[in-house]
């Protein structure tokens, strides 16, 4: 792999403070399920794109985000700082947003989220104009006017839970919009947006996953057993930015996305 070391990223987005628990089965009408093992970390598409590129490159990430004036976001804050994430908080008063995954033996998972999303927008007293120096920068939610701003940057790529009507109000081009290609809710109509991504991506976990333009490209073999796909996909995403960001062409980029991908499914939670 290629060193990274020398790129300058960022991220805007969101997280939520989850709690991972693996199970002897998932929840049924009238069943009680056993914990087998627990964990508790800052997750959620923002921060596990922040996490992984602090450890791709090596360098501290800025990590521009909202959070509820509580203790969880303040937990959150002290936890994405020992990750390698300097976190840029927008806080709300309003809690912060939580979430539940559980994963049982087979791999099978289910998550539920608790409270709003929220986000980080222009308007917020953020250093916004750290963007403009950086080499990619990932997005996860913002407003229109967040995404022009995060557009200043050499490498834009973001995710479809930015949400359709951000995506078109913007109207600028991103370099990748990477999203599942096995979730309705991560799948943009085609010619939805103008002007286009220049590169479209839609995952589909151990299949691999298509290139618009570029066709199929193959999954990478994990490094161990697979434990759980939690932040697979945020993990994908983050490799495909810093190797755009590097100026790698996308296959060799989607590559390095598909090998952090598929660390990330060997391992208990997000990181």
């Amino acid at each position: 792999m290629n060193n990274l070391s020398h790129l300058n990223l960022a991220v805007v987005g969101h997280q939520e403070w989850v709690t991972f628990l693996q199970v002897d089965a998932l929840p049924q009408p009238g069943r009680i399920s056993r914990s087998l093992r627990d964990l508790e970390e800052p997750a959620g598409a923002g921060a596990v794109v922040a996490v992984q590129l602090a450890r791709l490159t090596g360098q501290r990430i800025p990590f521009f985000t909202a959070l509820g004036r509580d203790a969880i976001g303040e937990r959150s804050v002290a936890r994405l700082q020992s990750l390698g994430v300097d976190p840029l908080v927008a806080w709300r008063d309003r809690p912060s947003r939580r979430g539940i995954s559980l994963v049982d033996d087979g791999g099978d998972r289910a998550i539920t989220v608790i409270g709003e999303r929220h986000t980080p927008v222009a308007q917020d007293p953020l250093p916004w104009d750290l963007l403009a120096d950086c080499d990619g920068v990932f997005v996860s939610a913002t407003d229109a006017t967040g995404l022009t701003l995060a557009r200043k940057a050499k490498v834009l790529t973001a995710t479809p839970r930015l949400r359709l009507p951000v995506l078109q109000e913007a109207g600028i081009v991103i370099n990748a919009l990477i999203g599942s290609g096995l979730d309705p809710s991560e799948q943009v109509p085609q010619g939805s947006l103008t002007p286009a991504p220049a590169l479209t991506i839609a995952t589909e976990g151990a299949q691999g996953g298509l290139l618009i333009p570029g066709g199929r490209y193959s999954a990478s073999a994990p490094p161990g057993p697979v434990v759980e796909s939690y932040g697979c996909g945020d993990s994908f995403a983050a490799g495909v930015t810093a190797g755009l960001a590097a100026g790698w062409a996308p296959p060799q980029a989607t590559h390095l996305g598909a090998t952090c991908g598929a660390a990330c499914a060997s391992r208990f939670g997000p990181y």
